[in-house]
């Protein structure tokens, strides 16, 4: 089961999402929000992790509450990054469990130099981050580290792994997209090039 921790949330946060299963993990941490208080709301009994798409403030801010809290260790991208403690690398192409199913990480800068999408083939779940959005939003690339052509370089990297089964497509902010996901990771390849 995939729970958006932050779905109600009235504050500058990413999306904090509760994968529960075999693997209980929390991907992204959020921010300005007790998560804490969350969690223990969702969740009967513990969970293992916390595993970041990238380390940009709002998905980064609530994370020490977090570690705090559970004692629960950080995976990312890069453990060098300064002043966000992680534990374990995933490198590119590496796998990682969340919940009941094995994830593809791939490294998709443009956002941010540390960004991951995480896709299971089996059952076609991709989150994405700040890569893309719903409707063909994609993320910004006016701040530090941002790219705009590594950016459309990321959103084809990750068309290449997905297809038109992908049943789910779990984005950094806004809501999740259940009804033809692909379709709006397209989109957001194609409005990239135009902006």
């Amino acid at each position: 089961m995939i729970t958006n921790l932050a779905a109600d949330v009235q504050a500058f946060t990413s999306n904090v999402f509760l994968v529960e299963g075999e693997r209980t993990v929390l991907v992204d941490a959020g921010a300005n929000f007790d998560v804490v208080d969350r969690i223990r709301s969702n969740l009967d009994g513990d969970f293992e992790a916390v595993v970041l798409t990238h380390t940009h403030p709002d998905h980064v801010d609530n994370l020490e509450a977090v570690t705090d809290a559970f004692d629960v260790e950080v995976w990312g991208y890069d453990a060098a990054i300064e002043g966000v403690a992680i534990d374990h690398e995933i490198a590119d192409e590496g796998t990682v469990q969340l919940g009941d199913h094995e994830y593809v990480a791939l490294h998709t800068p443009g956002h941010k130099d540390d960004h991951l999408c995480f896709y299971a083939p089996e059952p076609e779940i991709l989150f994405a981050g700040d890569l893309v959005f719903q409707n063909g939003s994609f993320g910004r690339t006016d701040l530090e580290e941002g790219d705009r052509a590594t950016l459309i370089e990321s959103i084809d990297r990750v068309l290449e792994r997905i297809d038109e089964d992908l049943t789910a497509l779990h984005a950094g902010h806004g809501p999740s997209v259940t009804d033809e996901p692909y379709d709006h990771v397209e989109l957001a390849s194609r409005m990239a090039r135009q902006a």
